[in-house]
């Protein structure tokens, strides 16, 4: 048995790993990989003590980190992902997709989230054939084309600043009138004189033929169904928490994320914590979360020594 398992590889996961280590606790890091959703970006500018740092090179300095410090003291179980956890008498049992077993005195839940869809006729059907969620992914495919971002948060920004470089035109959609991205962010990418934005807005449609030709939405002021001509839509629509496996188990919030006391990460459930963007954290960001995930360690080792 464990002390503690640790579900993810994100920055909470990586960061409790790192502190286990160090508090010598004996843990199991389970995770598909290593990097959580900030892998696939091309450029991350805020992340603190790099001006600029690619979610690849991220990932690698996480592993890097991890293993320096985990010895034999920390387990990591790379290309698993956990589907099932349950109290027991003894602790807690977790089963991975593959079918393995692993029990542990405490856990700790940075599953993170993924992405969510655009739910609007079309879309699905042209998944990969011009809709997309991933910039870095496909972005220069779309070279001297025509796109369109749904989405006005830092990752929607930060999505449109990177297509810009290679695209004819970059078009944002956003639902709101007030963006949630960074007034830095937004301000470097209104400035680009091939970037429009089109604010209180609905997407209704993907269109096209084999491939992707146009976006139709819904302008939220006058309730008119208005087109752009685009050969790519790629989606930044937020996320959805990875919390399938704990429902009944802990207590969760209307849109499932795990809800946690901010001052130690505790759950509703003795000898689990939750850290990172699986939880009602109120801000999801890569230096929270592994902010998240020490705190969590720190109140984590306390409680296992008291026992």
């Amino acid at each position: 048995m464990y002390d503690l398992i640790i579900i993810g590889g994100g920055p909470a996961g990586i960061a409790a790993a790192v502190y286990a280590a160090r508090k010598r606790l004996r843990a199991v890091l389970i995770t598909e990989e290593i990097g959580g959703q900030s892998s696939v970006s091309e450029g991350i500018e805020n992340w603190i003590g790099s001006p600029k740092i690619s979610g690849a090179d991220l990932a690698k300095a996480f592993k890097a980190h991890l293993e320096a410090v985990k010895g034999h003291v920390v387990a990591l179980e790379l290309g698993e992902r956990v589907v099932s956890l349950q109290k027991t008498a003894e602790g807690f049992a977790a089963e991975t997709k593959k079918g393995k077993a692993f029990t542990a005195k405490a856990v700790l839940i940075a599953s993170g989230a993924g992405r969510r869809k655009l739910d609007v006729p079309g879309a699905q059907l042209f998944e990969n054939k011009g809709v997309t969620y991933c910039a870095s992914c496909d972005g220069p495919l779309f070279g001297g084309m025509d796109v369109a971002v749904v989405g006005g948060g830092n990752a929607g920004f930060e999505t449109a600043l990177q297509l810009l470089a290679y695209a004819k035109s970059v078009t944002l959609i956003h639902r709101h009138q007030e963006f949630k991205a960074d007034p830095v962010t937004v301000e470097k990418a209104s400035a680009h004189p091939n970037m429009r934005i089109i604010r209180h807005a609905e997407p209704t449609e993907v269109v096209g033929e084999q491939f992707v030709t146009g976006l139709k939405y819904k302008d939220k002021d006058s309730g008119e169904i208005k087109e752009i001509p685009v050969s790519g839509v790629f989606v930044e629509a937020g996320v959805i928490p990875n919390t399938g496996f704990v429902e009944g188990l802990v207590e969760l919030d209307a849109v499932k994320r795990i809800k946690a006391d901010p001052r130690n990460q505790r759950t509703s459930v003795e000898g689990i914590w939750a850290a990172g963007d699986a939880t009602d954290e109120l801000y999801h960001q890569n230096n929270i979360a592994a902010g998240d995930g020490v705190k969590a360690l720190e109140d984590i080792y306390l409680w296992i020594k008291k026992r």
